[in-house]
């Protein structure tokens, strides 16, 4: 018989661990009390599965159609390709991250608030040819392919997701950086009036986040405009979102407005918040736990089966080398 110990981080299942929105919850009511200060905060909606509901899965929320219908859905490119099943729509598209919208997992409900048109999306900083993109001219002007990848949450879920979009390479390629740009910053929406959590004054906003420009130019660094053959559905980060498959989800920010490339590092919205659970890298190590839940393993949506979480999720062969001589850099937070 084979008896198996587990370590001390690893006896906490992932369904027990304390949902982040809670734990953040905590932390703002400690802070604002300390200051003598007490907002009301409502109750945290944290889901313990994946809902599913009438309409979420086709992302119709009533909304005008999506003028760029016709380009999906796209040419599947073969190097993209995965070691499991993709995962149904109805789940990915019902359980999302997307704080402005809620600290709980149904956000589909709200999104839909979300306009996508107009929508720009300004690339500046360090470049020769800063440019302001109206989304329906940056898809007339790019190729779109669909690629399949493997997607990795912090809070140890994980999904398999086929993405439309093209090369974040292609789009930094328009606007040519200059030889002094060593990151790209990126920043999504900030409309309080659409997005009811950025009302609440305890978060960063807007939603940033960065990358090195060594990063930003591998070619799995992929922009997203689509999901599962039609243009994305609000929840999944609509017009405009990044895909980076060897990260944690955190880091694949949605609804971009800004593309920054700058000469200083940029601080991400969760660092900013938790600068003890969170970092700049956050590549996906099963190795090393969050502080509050093991890495190890990695729930399924949709299965439910418990997966051995993989190194750099999977992508080590094409990003293990982004990282030689950053040995004394805490590369898995």
């Amino acid at each position: 018989m084979l008896i198996r110990i587990r370590k001390a981080w690893d006896q906490l299942r992932d369904s027990e661990a304390t949902p982040e929105a809670v734990f953040l919850d905590r932390r703002r009511l400690m802070t604002l009390a300390a200051a003598g200060t007490l907002f009301a905060v409502g109750a945290c909606d944290a889901a313990d599965g994946p809902a599913r509901a009438e309409g979420a899965a086709s992302g119709s929320t009533g909304a005008a159609p999506d003028p760029s219908a016709s380009l999906y859905p796209a040419k599947r490119n073969p190097a993209f390709t995965l070691d499991r099943p993709l995962t149904e729509e109805q789940w990915a598209s019902t359980y999302n991250n997307f704080y402005e919208f809620g600290t709980h997992k149904q956000v589909w409900a709200h999104a839909d608030k979300l306009q996508t048109r107009p929508w720009a999306v300004v690339v500046d900083g360090l470049v020769a040819k800063p440019a302001t993109f109206a989304i329906d001219e940056l898809l007339a002007r790019v190729s779109l392919e669909e690629r399949l990848y493997r997607h990795r949450c912090v809070e140890a879920w994980s999904m398999a997701v086929p993405w439309t979009g093209f090369p974040l390479a292609a789009l930094l390629a328009k606007v040519e950086p200059q030889s002094a740009a060593r990151y790209v910053r990126f920043e999504t929406f900030n409309d309080p009036a659409v997005a009811s959590t950025q009302r609440q004054p305890f978060y960063p906003w807007p939603y940033v986040e960065g990358l090195t420009i060594e990063e930003a130019a591998n070619d799995l660094a992929f922009l997203v405009t689509g999901v599962y053959g039609k243009p994305a559905a609000p929840q999944f980060g609509a017009p405009l979102r990044l895909a980076l498959p060897w990260k944690y989800g955190f880091k694949s920010i949605k609804s971009i407005v800004r593309i920054t490339l700058t000469d200083q590092r940029p601080v991400s919205f969760w660092q900013e918040l938790g600068p003890d659970e969170y970092g700049f890298w956050a590549n996906v190590n099963p190795a090393v736990p969050h502080p509050r839940w093991s890495q190890a393993h990695e729930r399924v949506l949709g299965t439910e089966e418990r997966r051995p979480t993989l190194l750099f999720n999977g992508y080590g062969e094409q990003v293990a080398g982004l990282y030689r001589g950053l040995e004394g850099e805490a590369l898995y937070m």
